[in-house]
């Protein structure tokens, strides 16, 4: 990231959720994600107090910001989830990234952030069970059927060829044919019609939902499984039954913020590793056969940041977006 030379032909570069798409190559997004979580575990890259509210709208706003001052990197992503926008014919979650020069505290890139958002997320979970999840794999259940939920399945079955069957459960119960229809060549997938069945005969259990109580019973988790918990990240969300966390191999993203926003608020006191640190190789990972893993994500700023700085160079190099004067 390079800052403007002079205070006069400052510019501010914008990139919209086309040119986004445009940029956007998983392979890359998914190696600037394991760099996010290593900066994170060598704590050369940081990650502020998370801002989350209820508004009166009916919405929920939040800002996740960080820095990390080896690579020149600041910034924050303003984002949330405003439901009311599937009646207006939009996408309900809301994301804007700005890229910040830590020299001088001036804009660089304002990018739209949804995109970025569904993908790192894709990309984290993606190396949560590379480093969880047994390699022999085959059956995998997934709760949910929107945005997210299609990209933890893509990287899934991208980072785990030996995934075969998979089983998915709607929020109305109800089969979703453009679902099966986008998946059909790369896996059997199916409706499940019995949710802990689902469960109970799979080997990866992925939950992408907007958290609104436990999906499945506590009965229904074999030993073994390994699942990865994306919809609580918000105080009072949950995907997971009461009593489930005590029993596993727990991984999070970040410590502090799991225990305020995700899965692990419920059972905060329950020990932990930090993905990053499996993934730098500071702690060691031995699966025993009937261990049950989870993987509780709550998204950390500086995944959006170095996607953000991977666009942003992307951009610059192709002529991408648009510019503005930004003089000061």
């Amino acid at each position: 990231m390079t800052p403007s030379t002079s205070s006069a032909d400052a510019l501010l570069l914008l990139l919209d959720k086309h040119q986004v798409n445009t940029l956007l190559c998983p392979d890359d997004v998914l190696r600037a994600v394991r760099e996010a979580f290593v900066l994170h575990s060598d704590r050369e890259g940081r990650v502020f107090p998370v801002v989350r509210e209820p508004l009166a709208t009916g919405g929920v706003f939040g800002i996740k910001s960080g820095d990390a001052q080896t690579q020149g990197l600041l910034g924050f992503k303003a984002a949330g989830f405003w439901p009311a926008n599937r009646q207006r014919g939009g996408e309900p979650h809301q994301a804007t990234i700005l890229l910040i020069d830590p020299a001088t505290g001036r804009p660089l890139c304002v990018i739209d952030g949804n995109a970025i958002t569904t993908v790192r997320t894709g990309a984290a979970g993606g190396l949560g069970l590379q480093q969880l999840a047994r390699p022999d794999s085959t059956r995998l259940c997934i709760f949910g059927t929107g945005v997210q939920a299609r990209i933890q399945l893509d990287f899934a079955l991208r980072l785990l060829p030996t995934l075969r069957e998979v089983r998915y459960v709607s929020a109305n119960g109800q089969r979703n044919t453009a679902l099966e229809e986008n998946f059909a060549d790369r896996c059997n997938i199916a409706s499940a019609t019995d949710r802990n069945a689902a469960v109970a005969e799979s080997d990866i259990v992925i939950t992408a939902t907007p958290g609104g109580g436990a999906l499945f019973d506590l009965e229904a988790v074999q030993p073994g499984t390994h699942l990865n918990c994306v919809g609580a990240d918000t105080r009072g969300k949950r995907e997971l039954p009461e009593s489930l966390l005590p029993r596993v191999r727990l991984v999070v993203d970040d410590r502090t913020q799991a225990q305020q926003i995700g899965e692990t608020q419920w059972a905060p006191h329950t020990p932990s590793t930090e993905l990053g640190d499996l993934l730098r190789g500071k702690t060691s990972f031995e699966r025993a056969p009937g261990d049950i893993t989870v993987f509780d994500m709550t998204g950390l700023a500086l995944q959006d940041l170095t996607v953000a700085r991977l666009l942003h160079e992307r951009a610059a190099a192709t002529g991408t977006g648009t510019r503005l004067a930004w003089p000061w």
